[in-house]
């Protein structure tokens, strides 16, 4: 089990989820209501006056989505206001969610922390469902890393990319912007990893992204990989390796990069950004 940090119930990692979980409310809030009336979750969508148009096909899974945000960031923060003395916010998602933000540090050190970060988990993964149907594809890992843990890892691809996971090999073309990643375990929704941090976890699961042509060492993604975990275009990708001579590996007509090349490559726009 991971340490809590000092005066918390919850893990850095926990922790961090849980502000991570409750900032990611308000958007799916909004994902859901753009699919109420049975139209796609994202793209143009005419403006219309005077209500839905009769017959028109009504998603009861996505209204259950919505007000179960409403309710469980508005009975977090009304824990939050009893227990604090304070006044609570206004009853809409966007003032609870600021409202429970605010007061995450109070939160994790609450008895109850640990339910909170899985209601917020198992609520973000269902509205992700409703609002994204047709984006969500999960690729099976194998098990969960986290000490004592008896779950099974898989990645959720998120987006129009071609590939089935990190490490699959599956391309796509120059240009295009791959599907983002997330790592979750089956039994515990804490346990979770997002993006770039997929390859620090792939270090503790001997059996995944093995180098082509079998060996030890670093890890190899192919570009279509890169640009799901950093949510780049495949573009970009080849042009960063060829740039800053990223090092690479032949296998069968297809390149493969050298994980810790790429990290680092990130590593250092993000600390430019924070800078600039």
């Amino acid at each position: 089990m991971r340490t809590a940090a000092a005066g918390h119930r919850l893990c850095a990692g926990c922790r961090r989820r849980l502000g991570l979980g409750i900032g990611q409310l308000p958007g799916l809030y909004r994902d859901c209501e753009r699919v109420l009336g049975g139209a796609p979750a994202k793209g143009v969508r005419e403006r219309t006056s005077g209500g839905a148009l009769p017959g028109a096909p009504f998603n009861a899974a996505a209204a259950e989505a919505r007000a179960a945000i409403l309710g469980v960031l508005g009975s977090w923060s009304g824990l939050v206001a009893q227990e604090r003395r304070i006044a609570p916010p206004p009853r809409t998602v966007d003032t609870l969610s600021v409202f429970l933000l605010r007061h995450a540090d109070w939160l994790a050190a609450h008895p109850a922390a640990a339910e909170a970060t899985r209601e917020v988990a198992r609520l973000v993964a269902r509205a992700r469902r409703v609002a994204h149907p047709e984006q969500v594809r999960r690729v099976p890992l194998g098990a969960c890393v986290e000490p004592g843990c008896d779950g099974r890892l898989s990645a959720t691809v998120r987006g129009a990319g071609s590939g089935s996971g990190p490490g699959s090999g599956a391309g796509s073309g120059a240009g295009s912007v791959a599907a983002p990643v997330t790592v979750s375990c089956d039994a515990d929704p804490r346990h979770s990893w997002a993006g770039p941090e997929w390859t620090r976890l792939r270090r503790l699961m001997p059996a995944a992204g093995a180098r082509p042509g079998g060996g030890t060492g670093d890890r190899w993604l192919t570009a279509a990989d890169v640009s799901r975990l950093w949510d780049i275009p495949v573009g970009t990708v080849y042009r960063l390796a060829s740039e800053q001579r990223w090092r690479r590996h032949q296998r069968s007509g297809r390149t493969y990069y050298a994980e810790s090349d790429a990290h680092d490559c990130f590593a250092r726009r993000a600390e430019r950004s924070r800078q600039g």
